[in-house]
C-alpha cells in the first residue's frame, strides 16, 4: 500500500460513519481550446463479484473535468486491450487519441486486497510512458483511481496532479424563517464522498488546512460568539484556541504549521495577530486604527498579506507586513476594492478578489508583483473566498448562480472553468488541502 493510500485510509476510516453531506458535482463551463485526446480503456476485472467503484469512470471524469483532456467514448473504441501485448497503436491513432491508458484489476479468492495494474502509452510515438501495480482494499478503489489520474496528468502536462487531494467547504440550508442549518464538510477534490465534520445551528466559517493536512482550523459560533478551533483529523479531537471578546476570525496556519495568523478585536479594533501554537502566546502584528482582516502568509513565512481600509474612503486594499520588523507597505493600487489575498508558492503572484469600479461585480484576479500587472480571471457573480490547489494550477472559490451560493473553479491562466453546485442550500468558504503524502 502506498503512503498516499495510507493517509487517505486514515481519513476514510475516521469519517466513514458520518452522513448527510450534500454531493458536489463538477459542471465544466469552459475548457482549453485544444484539449489532449486520450483513450481510457475500461479496466479488465479478473475476480469475483462486482466492485463498488468503477475505476475507469472515475479516471475518465478526473481527466475530462480538468478541462485539459478530451476522452474517447468507449463506444468508438476498436478494441479493449488490458496489457501492452494487446495494444495496436494504429487503432488509437485512427480514433485521434494521442495517449492510451489501459489496465486490469485482480483479486485472489479469499484476499481482501485488490491489485490494480495500469499502463500509459504515447499512441503517436508508440512508446510506453509509465506503468504500476497498486494494491488496496475495496474502500480504497476511489483513491487508487485518483492516484492513477494524478500520474497520467503529470506525465502528459508536466504538472503534478491534484485529484487525490481533499476540500473543505461550508453549506447552509434554511430550515425555517428563524432557523438555518450549517455544516462543515470534507470531500474528495471532485466533490465525491462528502462527509460532515461539524453540524450546527450557528454559523461555521473560515476553514483552513495545516500544511501537514492532518489538522484543520475553523471559526464556529456554536457557543454564541465566534471562537477559533483546531481539529485533528486522525482522532477527531477538537481544541478551542481563542475565547476573546469580539472578533475571533480568519485563522490560517503558517507554512511550517507552528503558528497561526488570525483576526482579533479583543482590544477594540480588528487587528492581525500571530499565535505560537505550542505556547499559545500572541503577537500583535498590525496596530492601525482601520479594520485589518483576511491575513495570509507569504511562502517564506516571514510576512503576511492582508486586507485593510487604512487607505480610507471605505475602499479596502491589500497590504504586506513583515512579522519581525512590522514594516508595512501597500501592494494594490488598481481598482476600488481589493481583498482576500492569496499568495502563490512562487512568491511572485497573488490571487485576490478585485473590483475595478463601484458599479462592477467582484471577480478573482491574478496580480504579478514583478510586472505590476493585474489580470481578471473570472466572470461569475459575487466571487469570494479563493483557495488554491496544491499544484497551483486551479483556484476554487465561492460565487453565486441562480440566487444560490455555489463553488466555482478557474485555472490560474483563466482557460479552464467549472462549477460545483449542491442540490439544495448554499455552499461557500472552500479550502483546498495540501498534497496528502
Amino acid at each position: 500500500m502506498t503512503k498516499l493510500l495510507q493517509g487517505l485510509a486514515l481519513l476514510s476510516a475516521l469519517f466513514a460513519n458520518w452522513a448527510g453531506a450534500q454531493q458536489l458535482n463538477i459542471q465544466i463551463t469552459q475548457g482549453v481550446d485544444n484539449p489532449v485526446p486520450i483513450a481510457v480503456v475500461p479496466f479488465g476485472w479478473q475476480g469475483f463479484g462486482t466492485l463498488p467503484e468503477n475505476i475507469t469512470s472515475i479516471v475518465n471524469s478526473d481527466l475530462g473535468n480538468s478541462g485539459e483532456f478530451s476522452t474517447i467514448p468507449e463506444r468508438n473504441m476498436l478494441s479493449t486491450p488490458h496489457e501492452q501485448g494487446e495494444v495496436f497503436y494504429r487503432d488509437w491513432r485512427f480514433l485521434g487519441a494521442d495517449y492510451l491508458l489501459i489496465g486490469k484489476i485482480q483479486r485472489s479468492e479469499g484476499s481482501a486486497l485488490i491489485q490494480v495494474q495500469y499502463e500509459l502509452f504515447d499512441a503517436v510515438r508508440e512508446t510506453r510512458l509509465v506503468g504500476e501495480v497498486i494494491s488496496g482494499t475495496e474502500a480504497q478503489l476511489r483513491d487508487i483511481a485518483h492516484q492513477i489520474s494524478d500520474v497520467v496528468f503529470e506525465q502528459i502536462t508536466g504538472i503534478r496532479g491534484a485529484f487525490s487531494t481533499k476540500i473543505l467547504y461550508v453549506t447552509s440550508q434554511r430550515v425555517s424563517d428563524t432557523l438555518t442549518n450549517y455544516q462543515l464538510n470534507l470531500s474528495d477534490a471532485d466533490g465525491g464522498r462528502p462527509q460532515v465534520l461539524l453540524e450546527s445551528r450557528e454559523p461555521v466559517m473560515s476553514p483552513s488546512w495545516a500544511p501537514d493536512a492532518r489538522r484543520i482550523a475553523y471559526v464556529s459560533f456554536e457557543s454564541s460568539r465566534p471562537r477559533i478551533y483546531i481539529q485533528d483529523l486522525s482522532t477527531g479531537q477538537r481544541e478551542q484556541i481563542t475565547d476573546f471578546p469580539g472578533l475571533n476570525s480568519s485563522p490560517v496556519f503558517s507554512p511550517d504549521g507552528n503558528r497561526m495568523a488570525m483576526v482579533l478585536s479583543k482590544d477594540g479594533n480588528p487587528d492581525i495577530y500571530v499565535m505560537d501554537l505550542n505556547t499559545k502566546q500572541l503577537r500583535k502584528v498590525t496596530t492601525h486604527f482601520a479594520v485589518d482582516t483576511e491575513p495570509n502568509w507569504t511562502p517564506d513565512g516571514r510576512s503576511l498579506v492582508y486586507t485593510s481600509e487604512q487607505g480610507g474612503a471605505n475602499r479596502p486594499q491589500i497590504y504586506q507586513v513583515a512579522i519581525d520588523t512590522g514594516f508595512t507597505e501597500r501592494v494594490t493600487f488598481e481598482g476600488t476594492y481589493n481583498s482576500k489575498p492569496l499568495m502563490l508558492p512562487d512568491g511572485k503572484n497573488m490571487v485576490l478578489v478585485h473590483r475595478y469600479d463601484t458599479a462592477d461585480d467582484f471577480h478573482l484576479a491574478l496580480m504579478n508583483f514583478d510586472r505590476g500587472t493585474l489580470r481578471v480571471l473570472t466572470d461569475t457573480v459575487l466571487d469570494e473566498s479563493p483557495t488554491l490547489a496544491p499544484n497551483a494550477s486551479m483556484i476554487l472559490y465561492a460565487s453565486k448562480s441562480g440566487g444560490r451560493g455555489i463553488l466555482s473553479a478557474v485555472s490560474i491562466d483563466g482557460r479552464v472553468k467549472y462549477q460545483l453546485p449542491v442540490n439544495a442550500g448554499d455552499v461557500r468558504e472552500p479550502a483546498w488541502s495540501p498534497f496528502l503524502d
